[in-house]
């Protein structure tokens, strides 16, 4: 019979365990085919920033499992491919749940996540849906805007804090993208994928604020990985001011027009599944549905 894993709790990690977790989390993606970890966990774990609780799972002395636990209350966890069905996977979700967190994301819903979770009595809370569809001729080619508004790419030093405004009103009620910061922002402008170009700004021409500048109304921020032939909608958003222009479909096709002259095979995006409106527009631009990530915590109250 194995022992119940040892765990280990704190708010930073040393770069050889922070690299050790990565390397886990690297194994349980080749096998279960879809990243355990994402992307602000996996900046929290190499930047050491944030409000984030880390735990560790050990077996035998080896790392068996992470998860972490951010501000929002938002968690993770992966359990190491050859440590599963030793417990590790219930500790770590009993010990963020002790440590406050209000959901645990399931990245794919694997059947092992599933089951954990109905075990531990929570339900799913939230949808978020992978879309992806292939790059199709004449997908290169930049749609029309609809009158009084001009795009152009982002320009580090001059921007960050026009984006991060309208970024905070497009995003009010999200819980991760609409509390992004300055320091958030200008980490992710530091990594290798960050192409100043891919990153897209509509204004309204018809206007003009107190500094002169034209006010800013949508923006689309594509990603690509270095060396990949796939692309992302990264983030997509319309100030609440500008909502309703015929703004969301032009938005898009920016963005797929400019991955899609980079040389990339299939755009993907991500999408809460409440948010019938993006739904709706993505569809229609052929997108569908790749995966569900899904959010399991409480019961709400009755």
């Amino acid at each position: 019979m194995s022992e119940d894993p040892r765990l280990e709790t704190g708010s930073s990690l040393e770069r050889a365990t922070a690299d050790a977790v990565l390397d886990l989390a690297r194994r349980a993606a080749d096998v279960d085919g879809v990243e355990a970890v994402s992307e602000a966990f996996r900046l929290a774990l190499t930047s050491g920033r944030g409000e984030v609780t880390h735990v560790l799972a050990y077996a035998g002395g080896s790392l068996a499992g992470y998860a972490a636990r951010d501000g929002s209350g938002s968690a993770e966890l992966v359990v190491d491919p050859s440590s599963r069905r030793q417990g590790a996977g219930r500790a770590l979700l009993r010990a963020v749940l002790d440590a406050g967190a209000t959901g645990v994301w399931a990245h794919g819903d694997l059947p092992a996540a599933k089951g954990l979770a109905a075990d531990a009595g929570l339900v799913s809370t939230r949808e978020l849906h992978v879309m992806e569809r292939p790059v199709r001729d004449g997908d290169d080619v930049d749609p029309a805007l609809p009158e009084g508004f001009s795009v152009r790419a982002f320009e580090p030093g001059r921007d960050e804090q026009a984006w991060l405004d309208v970024n905070r009103l497009a995003f009010a009620s999200h819980p991760e993208q609409g509390s992004i910061t300055l320091e958030d922002l200008h980490e992710r402008m530091a990594q290798d994928w960050f192409d100043p170009a891919g990153f897209l700004l509509v204004e309204d021409t018809t206007a003009t604020s107190d500094g002169g500048a034209h006010p800013l109304a949508a923006f689309h921020w594509t990603k690509r990985e270095v060396g990949s032939d796939q692309g992302e909608v990264y983030v997509v958003g319309v100030h609440p001011a500008y909502q309703g222009r015929g703004l969301a479909g032009p938005l898009t096709g920016l963005g797929t027009a400019h991955l899609a002259r980079q040389g990339v095979t299939t755009i993907e995006l991500y999408v809460d599944g409440d948010n019938t409106r993006a739904l709706a527009t993505y569809r229609r631009a052929g997108f569908e549905d790749a995966a569900i990530h899904v959010v399991y915590g409480p019961a709400p109250a009755p």
